[in-house]
C-alpha cells in the first residue's frame, strides 16, 4: 500500500484529494437539503411546528442506533463498499422528492420517511469513514488532513447556504434538491475509484456485540473527564435542537425573510465558525481549557435570546439574524474543539470506537428528542417562549462542568488516558 510519506505530501497524494474533493462536494449538498427540506414544509405544504419539528427530529433519530451500527461496521470486510452503498442510498432518497414534485405532489410523508433515510445513510457513511481515514492517511498527516476536512465543510457552511437560498428561491426547494443528489453520487464516484488496504490488522474484539457496547458506556460513564462533558454536550444539543426545528419557520413567517435572505444571513453567520476555530487555541492557552469549554458552550447558546427582539426592515432583520448565528458559530467552535481535544487525550487506543459510538448515541440521539418538543412546545406557547427556553438552557449546560476535573484542565497534554 502506497501512503503519503509526511504531511506536506497529501497536496500530492491523488487518492487523498480525491476523496477530499468527493467529500467536500458532498458537504456542500448537504447544506442546500437543510435550508430546502424545512422550507419545502413550510412554504410549500404550510406545516406546523410540529411538524417541522418532527421533521428535523427524523433526520436525527437513526443516531440513536449509531452505536450498534458502528460495533457492526467494525467487523465489515470492506469500509469503503459501505461508503459508497451509503452516498448511493442517499442520493435516492433525496432524488425521490423532485421526481415526485415534477410528477405528482410531495407530502409531508414523504419528507419524513426521506429524512429519516437521508438520516440512516449518514450513520453507516460516518462509522464507516474513520477505519477508512485510517487507512488512507499516515499518521504523521492526520492533523492536515482532518484540517483540510474540517475547512471545506466550515467553508461549506459559509457558501451553502447563500447559495441553497438563492437556488430554492430561483428553481423552487424541490428541483435545488437535484443538487445534492449529484453531490452523492460525485461523493459515491469518488470514493469509489480511491483504492486502500483493508486487510485487517492486528486482533478485533471477538465479544458479543451487546458486551462490546456495554464495555463501551461503563466506561464513558466511570471517566471523570467523559461523564462530565458528555453531559454538558448533551444538554447544549438538546437545546439547540428545541431552537432548530423551529429556526427556518422563525425566519421565514415571524421574520418574513426569503430563502435568499435566510441563507445570506446564514452563510454570514458561519464566517464566526473560522473566527471561533481560530481563536479556540490561543484563548485555551490563556485562559485555560476547561475555562473556555465553559466559555463556548454559553457563546454557543445565549445568543439566540435575542432572536425575538429582532425587527425593522428586511435588511435589518437578515443583519440581526447574521450577527446572532456570528456569535453562537464563534462559540460552538470554542467548545467543540477544545472538549473534543480533551476526550481524545483520555479514551485509550483501544476503546476509542465502542466509547466513540457511546457518545454518538446519547449525544445525537437527544437531537431528535430536543426537535420534537422544540416543535410541540411552539406549537402550544409560540415561537419567542421556545426560543427563549432553548438559549437559557443551553447557556446553563457548563453547570455540569462546575466541580470536575474538566474545568481544570490548562493544557490537553498533560492529560494521559492511563491516570485519566
Amino acid at each position: 500500500m502506497t501512503r503519503a510519506a509526511a504531511p506536506r505530501r497529501l497536496w500530492r497524494d491523488r487518492r487523498f484529494t480525491t476523496y477530499w474533493a468527493g467529500d467536500a462536494v458532498s458537504t456542500m449538498g448537504d447544506r442546500i437539503s437543510e435550508l430546502a427540506l424545512p422550507l419545502i414544509a413550510v412554504s410549500m405544504l404550510q406545516a406546523s411546528a410540529i411538524q417541522v419539528g418532527l421533521l428535523v427530529a427524523a433526520v436525527w433519530a437513526p443516531n440513536l442506533l449509531s452505536v450498534v451500527v458502528g460495533a457492526w461496521v467494525e467487523h465489515r470486510p470492506s469500509k469503503k463498499r459501505l461508503m459508497v452503498i451509503a452516498n448511493l442510498i442517499q442520493a435516492a432518497a433525496i432524488a425521490s422528492l423532485p421526481i415526485t414534485y415534477l410528477v405528482a405532489e410531495v407530502t409531508m410523508a414523504q419528507l419524513y420517511a426521506v429524512a429519516l433515510v437521508q438520516g440512516a445513510g449518514g450513520v453507516l457513511f460516518a462509522t464507516s469513514s474513520q477505519p477508512f481515514f485510517v487507512r488512507l492517511v499516515p499518521k504523521s498527516a492526520y492533523v492536515e488532513a482532518n484540517s483540510l476536512l474540517s475547512g471545506s465543510r466550515s467553508a461549506s457552511f459559509i457558501v451553502g447556504p447563500a447559495l441553497g437560498g438563492t437556488l430554492i428561491q430561483a428553481l423552487t426547494a424541490p428541483i435545488a434538491m437535484v443538487i445534492d443528489a449529484v453531490s452523492f453520487l460525485v461523493s459515491a464516484c469518488a470514493i469509489r475509484s480511491v483504492h486502500v488496504d483493508e486487510s485487517p490488522v492486528g486482533t478485533q474484539d471477538a465479544g458479543s456485540l451487546v458486551r462490546r457496547i456495554r464495555s463501551g458506556l461503563q466506561f464513558v460513564v466511570r471517566q471523570p473527564y467523559l461523564w462530565p462533558a458528555l453531559r454538558c454536550v448533551t444538554t447544549c444539543d438538546f437545546f439547540s435542537f428545541i431552537l432548530f426545528a423551529v429556526l427556518i419557520l422563525f425566519a421565514s413567517r415571524h421574520l418574513g425573510l426569503s430563502p435568499g435572505a435566510i441563507g445570506l444571513a446564514f452563510g454570514v453567520g458561519a464566517v464566526g465558525g473560522l473566527l471561533g476555530a481560530t481563536l479556540a487555541a490561543p484563548l485555551a492557552r490563556r485562559i485555560g481549557t476547561g475555562v473556555t469549554i465553559a466559555v463556548g458552550s454559553v457563546a454557543f447558546s445565549a445568543p439566540f435570546l435575542f432572536l425575538p427582539l429582532i425587527s425593522g426592515s428586511t435588511v435589518t432583520k437578515c443583519a440581526a439574524l447574521a450577527s446572532v448565528q456570528f456569535v453562537s458559530s464563534a462559540g460552538v467552535m470554542l467548545f467543540d474543539i477544545n472538549l473534543n481535544s480533551v476526550q481524545t487525550a483520555v479514551i485509550p487506543d483501544g476503546m476509542r470506537s465502542r466509547v466513540t459510538g457511546v457518545f454518538g448515541t446519547i449525544n445525537y440521539g437527544i437531537r431528535p428528542l430536543g426537535a420534537a418538543i422544540g416543535g410541540g412546545l411552539a406549537q402550544l406557547v409560540g415561537l419567542g417562549p421556545v426560543i427563549a427556553i432553548s438559549a437559557v438552557g443551553g447557556s446553563l449546560a457548563f453547570l455540569w462542568l462546575l466541580g470536575t476535573p474538566v474545568l481544570r484542565v490548562r493544557e490537553v497534554d498533560d492529560l494521559d488516558p492511563a491516570e485519566a
